[in-house]
């Protein structure tokens, strides 16, 4: 029944946008009926996972296909059931979202290509997760992959709209490489693409997998360095698309890991060491790089790298949890890592429909451009400053449990007295380092976007956005409050998809379940007491609270001008110095000049150091060295037969070597 739910909501959403495109014609009803039918897969879907969390059994399904190694096998756990929560919920939201935001009746071809890729990226994520076989699993891989850089690609005639597709194309395309030659060498070590087979074939778990692993699922999470497809293709594609990219693709990566990882009985230390301090370097770089953002939705963008490095944190404890037989560890590292992704898919999701809002308010996305937009969008005001107090990881939301749990992991092996303790440990206080960073960008963020006065004439012309763009940000923030709340709800699921992942019985986990149910219902009473304290200070001090009323964010003055006001980069700048290690900024100054100046500008720019410093570096190096050589060997066809025979020899020397 679960799978057959599954199933059905797989066949809803890839069928949704043939919908639209039958009743194009009719550009409004087209839209309605791909959202009822995206609705309508997300309640099956969801269903279907729900019952297998609830504590319904695994359920698998085999049918012959005629691809050499390949079988239609699909098997729905406890793991698959985590990740196909966000993989239909977000994009349901987004396709309610898309009808005031993106309305095929204005946007006309451009809504419908993303409408039909929307619902076929939904579909190709739901199919991944639930393959139970490695030509399957790369069959959707690449589905998604392409439907994804379709969707990046909305806007194709600007230019760097095209630039942001091809760099998604070629990342996902190099990770794609890797995830194949990982199967080739797992399916021949077991003698089957299936992983059930590959599972019980006790393959050893030596450096090659694991590198091969870690680049084909780490280059679709976005875990540094191999981060660099990332700003420019959220940036570029429209918000609800950017919600579905970071909230929901991102997180087909982790799947990746987990399930993979799962395939050995015993993983060495080593490994989960090494997610965990990439993860670690990822959240710490990750929000170093939001905070020195001008582009309100590449800093979104950059906070996912942020995220997917506090959720590689808890797959790398609870990785160490299992090299060193420790259940507790990785109920702990596994809850936070996976209510993480959950977690992140909603708050992120929210924000990137906030930016979506000012955007379509303002017509524009320059963080230091807006201000004062509280006053002419309150209730997106409001709804943004929900996911921004999630995604800094403060109480009584979301984002506080899951960090919650992957702080108590690391306390657990700190207590432990262990030799790796020391490194394991080490989760906590970039944890803590995180967090904070966290809470000063999306301070800048709120104060510069939606408090002080407007600074620009599309500013003060902004407007609140329509139901239809709020109602799924609603829907979103109750969410982030209702985990947060309530986290010992969702620990029963949570220890369900540790056990199947660690291949332990989940009485195994029991105790260490109770204890963690234990300080999330602390966690519970002291969120529901926060926000009765405030909410009894807010009404003590109503009637009190008079006065001249003055600006927010304006230095104090009690009549500020915009430009008297801090900007993003001038509330940011103290932070940033602090990681120029890290960056290279680029500032362009020109400054006042006579003793009544009346104008002067300062302008800067932090490229991204992997692609923009490194990786365009070494493609403009050795695009000069081919053309160089091309012209070398050009018309002489004694050069060319020697550059033919040397890539012989070269070939017959690395299968001597080889074999």
């Amino acid at each position: 029944m679960s799978l057959t739910l599954v199933l059905a909501g797989i066949v809803l959403a890839a069928s949704s946008g043939g919908v639209a495109t039958l009743l194009r014609r009719s550009p409004r009803a087209a839209q309605r009926a791909a959202t009822a039918l995206m609705l309508a897969a997300a309640a099956a879907g969801i269903a279907g996972a729900v019952i297998v969390l609830a504590g319904g059994p695994a359920v698998e399904l085999r049918r012959s296909w005629s691809a050499p190694g390949a079988a239609l096998a699909l098997r729905l756990d406890a793991l698959s059931a985590v990740f196909l929560l966000p993989i239909f919920a977000i994009p349901a939201a987004g396709s309610v979202y898309g009808n005031a935001y993106y309305p095929q009746a204005v946007r006309g071809g451009r809504a419908l290509r993303v409408e039909i890729f929307y619902g076929l990226v939904t579909a190709a994520m739901a199919l991944l997760v639930v393959a139970a076989n490695a030509m399957l699993f790369l069959a959707a891989w690449e589905v998604m992959a392409l439907c994804g850089f379709f969707l990046v690609l909305t806007e194709h005639e600007k230019r760097g709209v095209q630039d942001a597709g091809f760099v998604f194309l070629a990342a996902a395309h190099v990770g794609t490489l890797a995830l194949f030659a990982f199967f080739a060498w797992m399916g021949d070590a077991a003698g089957s693409f299936d992983f059930a087979r590959m599972e019980q074939a006790g393959i050893s778990p030596g450096p090659l997998l694991f590198v091969l692993m870690v680049a084909g699922f780490g280059t679709k999470v976005g875990l540094m360095p191999l981060h660099f497809w990332l700003p420019g293709a959220h940036a570029s594609a429209p918000s609800h698309v950017s919600a579905l990219l970071s909230g929901v693709m991102l997180k087909t990566g982790i799947y990746g890991i987990l399930r993979m990882s799962g395939m050995f009985a015993a993983p060495p230390l080593w490994w989960g060491l090494s997610v965990l301090a990439v993860g670690a370097a990822s959240a710490v770089l990750g929000v170093a790089f939001a905070l020195a953002q001008h582009d309100l939705k590449r800093l979104l963008a950059y906070h996912s790298v942020e995220n997917v490095g506090i959720i590689a944190m808890g797959v790398g404890l609870a990785l160490v949890g299992r090299a060193v037989g420790d259940p507790t560890l990785v109920l702990l590292g596994f809850a936070g890592g996976a209510l993480h992704v959950v977690n992140h898919a909603l708050f992120k999701s929210l924000l990137f429909f906030g930016a979506g809002s000012v955007d379509h308010a303002c017509g524009t996305r320059e963080i230091d451009r807006l201000g004062g937009l509280a006053r002419a969008m309150p209730r997106t005001a409001l709804l943004f400053l929900v996911g921004s107090v999630a995604i800094s990881g403060l109480p009584p939301l979301n984002g506080f449990v899951s960090e919650w749990f992957v702080y108590l992991a690391s306390l657990r092996v700190w207590a432990s007295g262990e030799q790796h303790a020391a490194w394991a440990a080490l989760a906590a206080p970039a944890l803590a380092l995180v967090g904070g960073l966290a809470a000063a960008c999306f301070a800048k963020v709120h104060g510069t976007v939606f408090l002080g006065v407007p600074r620009s004439e599309s500013a003060r012309k902004a407007h609140e956005s329509p139901a239809a763009m709020l109602l799924p940000m609603a829907a979103l923030a109750l969410a982030c409050a209702a985990i947060g709340l309530l986290p010992a709800a969702v620990l029963p699921a949570l220890r369900r998809g540790a056990a199947a992942w660690a291949r332990l019985a989940p009485e195994a986990l029991g105790e260490p379940s109770a204890r963690a149910m234990s300080a999330a219902s602390r966690i519970s009473v002291a969120a529901a007491a926060l926000i009765l304290l405030a909410g009894a200070i807010a009404v003590w001090r109503r009637p009190r609270a008079r006065g001249p009323e003055t600006e927010t964010w304006g230095c104090g003055f009690t009549a500020p001008t915009p430009r008297m006001q801090y900007t993003g980069s001038s509330f940011a700048e103290m932070l940033t110095l602090r990681f120029g290690w890290a960056f290279f900024p680029h500032a362009r100054a020109v400054p006042p000049r006579g003793p009544f100046p009346r104008q002067g500008s300062f302008s800067s720019h932090v490229p991204d150091t992997v692609l923009d410093v490194a990786l365009v570096w070494v493609v403009r190096r050795t695009s000069q060295t081919a053309e160089r050589l091309r012209r070398l060997h050009s018309g002489q066809v004694q050069g060319q037969a020697l550059l033919v025979a040397l890539a012989l020899l070269a070939l017959f020397a690395w299968r001597f070597i080889w074999w």
